[in-house]
């Protein structure tokens, strides 16, 4: 049997619903103008998935680098009308609406504060932060300026994700029980994943993924986080497995790791039927609901792209679109308090299991799982 084929509307992920409180018949307004913050990987691929959204919808009017010629070879390459040597000049650009934060993960609470503070919409990538406290500070500075903020954790708007939630609501596995999930790729020679001082680990890359499945599908915080890996040689952590135990005899058994490679599945069993994405569980394209493959293709990027699916990211930036139309701050799918409690997971998985940098997770912070 052919496998199910399901179509996004052009510009919308399937089955993820308009923000809260549009209004019909209103005229299209202009494009939502984005200024790109860092010249980096992950920021080519945003920007190739941008152009895969109507023109009149989205446009990437300026780029920000610490180091003007790379600013300009992005802008060159991608048809950016402005480039800057500095993220200061980007906050200062009257033209920008919103901005897409690919910097490493250090970067992400001073660029996130800048902008926000230049009152300026932030897609931030995830982890939003180093750690909880880092997080607080974004999410209460957002607030206070009423500025919309939220984590890029693309995964919430992909098709085959809103396919799911929609099972799990729906009841058609009945009641969730176990989630199990593995995502692991070698990268111990990647910088930025192996030093303490860059944000390194297994859990800040990758661990947030399988987590928001959990606090999306099992419901909220967990009563209990259990983490048990080993570390890289830098001190990062390495590989990682997490069991997370919730009401209702409900379980999440997540591993994640910077040491090896495996498909990135995932799967859902409920009390009467299961789900799973065969791979990609962070990007997935795929999804087998009782042994059903159903296929959501992704539109072709018009360059190459740096990571897998990455034409994919144009689902978040249109759900933000959605949201500022509406004058929303934060999004309903990715709300600001469930990023605030990933990264309290994130800072008791890393402080169980040792890790360098763990300063968020120290004893005496507040924990998810007390």
């Amino acid at each position: 049997m052919e496998p199910a084929r399901r179509e996004p509307p052009r510009g919308q992920g399937a089955g993820d619903p308009p923000c809260p409180g549009g209004a019909a018949g209103v005229p299209p307004p202009g494009p939502t103008r984005w200024g790109i913050c860092s010249a980096g990987r992950i920021s080519h691929d945003f920007v190739v998935a941008l152009k895969t959204l109507p023109p009149e919808e989205h446009v990437a009017v300026a780029v920000a680098a610490r180091e003007l010629p790379r600013a300009r070879a992005f802008a060159r390459r991608h048809g950016l009308p402005r480039a800057y040597g500095s993220y200061r000049e980007l906050a200062e650009d009257p033209d920008v609406a919103v901005v897409y934060v690919g910097a490493v993960n250090p970067q992400h609470l001073p660029a996130g504060r800048l902008f926000l503070a230049a009152g300026k919409a932030v897609l931030l990538e995830k982890p939003l932060a180093l750690g909880a406290r880092q997080v607080r500070e974004l999410v209460a500075t957002a607030r206070a300026r009423g500025v919309f903020l939220m984590e890029g954790y693309w995964t919430r708007f992909f098709p085959a994700w809103q396919r799911l939630r929609a099972l799990v609501a729906g009841g058609a596995l009945g009641e969730p029980r176990l989630l199990r999930g593995a995502l692991a790729l070698p990268m111990g020679d990647v910088e930025r994943v192996r030093e303490p001082s860059l944000g390194g680990g297994a859990l800040l890359d990758l661990g947030g993924y399988g987590l928001q499945m959990a606090t999306a599908l099992l419901g909220g915080a967990p009563r209990r986080l259990q983490a048990l890996g080993c570390l890289h040689p830098s001190g990062v952590d390495e590989t990682v497995t997490m069991t997370l135990e919730y009401e209702g005899n409900r379980q999440a058994v997540l591993t994640c790791s910077m040491a090896a490679e495996l498909p990135g599945g995932a799967a859902l069993g409920g009390t009467c039927g299961w789900a799973e994405f065969p791979s990609h569980m962070n990007c997935p394209t795929e999804l087998v609901v009782g042994g059903r493959r159903e296929l959501f293709p992704l539109p072709p990027p018009s360059q190459p792209l740096n990571f897998p699916h990455g034409t994919g990211l144009r689902y978040e930036a249109q759900h933000v679109r959605e949201c500022l139309l509406q004058g929303l701050t934060e999004s309903p799918v990715m709300p600001l308090a469930e990023s605030e409690l990933i990264a309290q997971l994130l800072d008791e998985a890393r402080r169980q299991v040792g890790a360098a940098g763990t300063e968020e997770g120290s004893p005496g912070a507040p924990s998810p799982t007390e």
